[in-house]
């Protein structure tokens, strides 16, 4: 097996190990009811983890992460509905928390600012190639016939 080949096998391999879901649930935070544990498993992957903020706090292995794990169990085991312990969570923290935020008057700009960003990049992207590199705006005027002579005058004197 050539040195590429082991490269590639081993990269593979990587890809393999790194893309699997990493579970942070640790198994003193299972609830003993299995029913509450998938309502808490599922509430938890639309909470997001406000120290890794790309990953749920059912992915993440932060402190944090842990707290909203055992606040939202906890909320579980006292009888609220899925809708009343997130939005006890929600309440506390915000919205951001939600990997999906409401759409609201504050949350505008969440959900229409990237695209905006890419319109307004487009726009300055055509006009910069609309017009040819390096020229200004206004077109040069056109020489008088006597600036034309003087030009004239100033060529012919440099190649002699």
């Amino acid at each position: 097996m050539g040195p590429y080949q082991l490269f590639a096998t081993f990269a593979i391999i990587a890809l393999i190990v790194f893309s699997t879901p990493s579970v942070a649930v640790e198994p003193n935070e299972v609830l003993p009811d299995a029913a509450q544990e998938a309502r808490a498993r599922d509430l938890s992957q639309h909470l997001r983890c406000l120290v890794c903020q790309n990953q749920s706090i059912d992915d993440s292995n932060a402190p944090l992460a842990r707290d909203f794990r055992r606040l939202l169990r906890e909320r579980i085991k006292a009888g609220d509905t899925d809708r009343a312990a997130v939005d006890f969570i929600v309440a506390r923290y915000g919205n951001f928390v939600l990997l999906k935020p409401p759409f609201q008057i504050g949350t505008l700009l969440l959900w229409f600012g990237p695209g905006l960003v890419l319109l307004l990049a487009l726009a300055c992207y055509w006009m910069l190639i609309r017009r040819p590199f390096g020229t200004t705006a206004r077109r040069p005027e056109t020489l008088s016939a006597a600036e034309r002579e003087e030009l004239q005058a100033i060529m012919t004197k440099g190649t002699s």
